[in-house]
């Protein structure tokens, strides 16, 4: 047998699948009688539109097929949602019985109007009365009730990160989540300790004030992967060639085992380090500087060079008679040094980009 057809065998062994056709009324009593759960993490991820919701429920109602959803089935028989979130949600959260993270019911919605069905526009899932002539007929529920969707499920017999790389699969690439929502959520399955202790540091006042992202960037988790990253660099040797979001799905499943007390201490080193940032140059510092001013947005290659360098040398740069006026004037100066300027200009590959500029900003900001 050759090394690939061995490997594939070993591969094959650690998943150990099953699958079949249920209702959705099914799916909803498995969830009501807390047999298929969804961790309260990845309920913070869903952030389907009113019209998309709608637009699921629509099909629903006109029989449209609808793609599978993935379960891995605990040790004690009950089913965790891997894949599917925005769909079972929306479901559950049309019907009535969705519980939000914070364990309390989730109010349910009301659908749009769209171009093939103007008229549902306000419907919601209680029975029309006379009344009230927005609500589901008996006859409707039952069609949405009815609807079939496949269950595809990862049994407890496979490996225990199968289910990691089978979310990886099934989200990365698309438009549905990013790749740091795509991590997240991996993250939550290794450790929920973990995924909570980089959320803290993403949030902290010193990072968000060095490091602003939009609205938009942050529903898609932006601030959690700078930390990440950031830690990241500290921790796990980039490795050439290795494409930077393999790099962090690499690191971050290393890192979710990384023991509670080396995370406090890594902690406070990297409060410490945006502490120092924020009070150098705030907003600023990531950004680039003309000569006379900072210009511009955030910069990747400002930050990793930039929040590397000040980590690494800590001690020595809290040691100095005006640490922060000496971050300023080398944060300033950087942008015109050769070694940066030629590693971060536009077309620069991330890959090339991490190769060159983390150990130059360690040398850089060594007082």
């Amino acid at each position: 047998m050759t090394d690939l057809e061995q490997q594939i065998a070993r591969a094959r062994r650690q998943i150990v699948s099953d699958g079949y056709d249920m209702s959705v009324g099914e799916v909803i009593s498995l969830y009501r009688d807390g047999e298929l759960i969804i961790n309260p993490s990845y309920q913070r991820l869903f952030r389907w539109h009113d019209s998309q919701k709608t637009k699921f429920i629509e099909s629903l109602l006109l029989g449209i097929p609808i793609p599978p959803i993935f379960v891995f089935q605990k040790e004690t028989g009950v089913w965790e949602l891997i894949d599917g979130l925005q769909r079972v949600s929306t479901i559950l959260e049309f019907v009535g019985v969705l519980v939000g993270p914070d364990a309390q019911p989730v109010p349910p919605s009301e659908l749009e109007g769209t171009n093939l069905i103007p008229a549902l526009a306000g419907v919601h899932w209680n029975p029309a009365t006379d009344a009230d002539s927005k609500g589901l007929t008996t006859t409707q529920q039952l069609d949405v009730k009815r609807a079939r969707i496949r269950v595809e499920i990862l049994k407890k017999e496979s490996d225990e990160e199968a289910k990691f790389e089978l979310f990886q699969r099934l989200n990365t690439g698309g438009s549905r989540l990013s790749e740091q929502e795509v991590r997240n959520c991996v993250l939550v399955m290794v450790s929920p300790d973990f995924y909570a202790w980089i959320l803290e540091l993403a949030s902290a006042a010193d990072f968000t004030a060095t490091v602003p992202v939009t609205e938009t960037a942050k529903s898609e988790q932006k601030h959690v992967e700078l930390a990440l990253r950031h830690v990241a660099y500290r921790h796990v040797p980039y490795t050439s060639g290795l494409d930077v979001n393999e790099y962090l799905d690499k690191a971050a499943l290393q890192l979710a085992r990384m023991p509670e007390s080396d995370r406090g201490a890594e902690g406070l080193l990297v409060q410490a380090t945006f502490r120092l940032l924020a009070g150098a140059l705030g907003a600023d510092a990531f950004k680039r500087w003309d000569g006379t001013r900072h210009a511009g947005g955030f910069l990747i290659s400002g930050f990793d060079a930039i929040a590397h360098g000040v980590s690494s040398n800590l001690s020595a740069i809290q040691n100095l008679t005006e640490p922060e006026d000496w971050i300023r004037g080398r944060a300033r100066a950087i942008w015109s040094e050769s070694v940066f300027v030629a590693n971060s200009g536009m077309g620069v590959r991330g890959t090339t980009r991490l190769m060159n500029l983390l150990p130059f900003g360690v040398k850089y900001f060594k007082p």
